[in-house]
């Protein structure tokens, strides 16, 4: 009994020490049992947009930058008329070019529709849309989001970075701000917009997955490629679509999908806006893209290749050869050269340096960041256009080139030598307008005479479409293919 009553004690004395001891080295703010409620620093953790400037990045609701976003996205409705030939579109007075034979098989035109997406740029009704959304279409209809319906008219087109731009005539519509996708982090939240399948101003959420991701998609031998990939759901119909941040700043063109099924399956990829609103800006002040080159053949670094070159350098542009008197060739570039830096911003694939070159115009000077067997040199390049010149040049805009929905091109005198040809005009793109609607001509064709004169050059043909009333009749060729084409329709 005495031992128990012994431990009991040693017991009350042992904790007593320890909660002597507890509060002898306690914090004195510990203490405090009072404390000032207002001083507590603890927030509730939902989310606030009332200022739109201090969005907070981690933020997870969406409702401002979608409110902001779908008033300026649009639906773009495309028809486009195939045809297997052209002899019953000929005018009577022409017909006598085709055999009785050609002219009595039928061609039936079988018209093709598509949809997509499109972003509203500006209030007095200028879209940017994908160019694979309008291209080879006779018709461009714009559905706006308070469902009013517009034919729209084509400005231009950039089928290297699948970039157009089309425009309704209609004021005061809500219209996207650009952001920057060069501020764009990884991991960043970021919605896309559009009308998939149809359905009208839809949006989904996603992060950034990527940046100048090149996936080889784009048709054409001077594209760039520079996308931003995301994984927000993206699917047919998209295309054109805005790709947007938290802020409701436009920072993509939703463009193409990662899918062996032709639906989303987790990546989607969007052209930044910093190539966007360089096409933009030339297809409206030119009539087309000034595209600056650098005059190299290049490709990435590589552990392997670095291996090969015995460099530890594997991020970077490889130079494999020059363009002869290129910019790049009469700047010093040399090759085996390996390019890291542009105008200061690292270069670190292929796909960076032809978005950063992409983004100049011919003329403009570039300060280009190499290595050179171990070392570091820093060259200036003015840069120039496919033709070696830095000259800007305007495409032919008029109303009548407009009416006919067409591109031309007047042809060098070293291209009607290759041709045999005393005259000649590229047929170079076809929009919407009376060459495609009522006419079988394609890309490509040289007219060569209008009404039996000769055609050399842009100017020539639009003052003799501008002095013709009635039927005309054109005379051309395409390059590779025998024979002489005519085709026939009324101005």
């Amino acid at each position: 009994m005495k031992t128990t009553i012994k431990l009991i004690l040693a017991g009350m004395i042992g904790g007593m020490i320890t909660l002597g001891s507890y509060k002898l080295f306690e914090p004195e703010q510990a203490s405090q049992q009072n404390y000032p409620r207002e001083n507590i620093p603890a927030r509730y953790s939902n989310y606030s947009v009332n200022n739109a400037h201090k969005v907070a990045e981690a933020a997870l609701d969406f409702t401002y930058a979608a409110e902001k976003t779908v008033d300026a996205v649009v639906h773009i409705r495309s028809v486009s008329s195939r045809t297997t030939g052209g002899p019953q579109q000929i005018p009577a007075p022409f017909r006598f070019f085709f055999d009785e034979e050609d002219l009595g098989r039928g061609y039936q035109p079988q018209p093709q529709v598509g949809s997509g997406s499109g972003v509203i740029i500006s209030k007095d009704g200028y879209i940017v849309t994908n160019n694979h959304v309008i291209d080879n279409a006779d018709e461009i209809e714009v559905t706006l989001h308070d469902n009013r319906s517009f034919a729209a008219k084509v400005v231009g087109t950039d089928p290297s970075t699948d970039i157009a731009v089309i425009k309704i005539d209609e004021e005061n519509l809500p219209s996207l701000t650009y952001g920057s996708s060069d501020a764009l982090k990884l991991g960043e939240w970021v919605l896309a917009v559009g009308n998939p399948f149809n359905l009208s101003s839809t949006v989904t959420a996603g992060i950034v997955s990527s940046k100048a991701r090149n996936i080889r998609i784009i048709r054409d031998n001077a594209a760039i490629e520079s996308f931003i990939q995301t994984d927000a759901a993206v699917n047919p119909g998209n295309s054109g679509g805005a790709l947007v941040n938290l802020r409701g700043e436009l920072v993509g063109i939703n463009t193409a999908i990662s899918s062996p099924t032709g639906s989303y399956t987790g990546y989607a990829f969007a052209v930044p806006v910093t190539i966007v609103q360089k096409v933009v800006s030339d297809l409206k002040t030119y009539g087309k893209v000034q595209r600056a080159y650098l005059g190299v053949y290049i490709r990435d670094m590589s552990s392997k290749l670095a291996e090969e070159l015995k460099t530890t350098i594997t991020e970077g542009v490889y130079v494999d050869s020059l363009v002869v008197e290129g910019a790049g060739d009469l700047a010093g570039i040399q090759k085996k050269d390996i390019i890291m830096n542009v105008d200061g911003k690292p270069v670190k694939s292929v796909a960076e340096l032809q978005e950063a070159i992409g983004r100049k115009k011919p003329g403009d000077v570039v300060k280009i960041l190499l290595n050179r067997n171990g070392s570091s040199k820093t060259l200036s390049v003015e840069l120039k256009n496919r033709e070696g010149s830095k000259d800007l040049v305007k495409a032919h805009k008029n109303s009548t080139l407009q009416e006919l929905g067409a591109e031309f091109e007047t042809l060098s005198k070293q291209e009607k030598k290759e041709l045999n040809l005393e005259s000649g005009v590229r047929l170079k793109k076809l929009y919407p307008g009376k060459l495609r609607s009522k006419t079988q001509m394609k890309e490509g064709l040289i007219i060569t005479k209008i009404n039996n004169k000769l055609i050399n050059s842009v100017e020539d043909l639009i003052e003799e479409l501008e002095d013709t009333k009635g039927g005309v009749l054109i005379e051309g060729m395409y390059p590779g293919k025998d024979g002489v084409e005519y085709f026939g329709f009324g101005m």
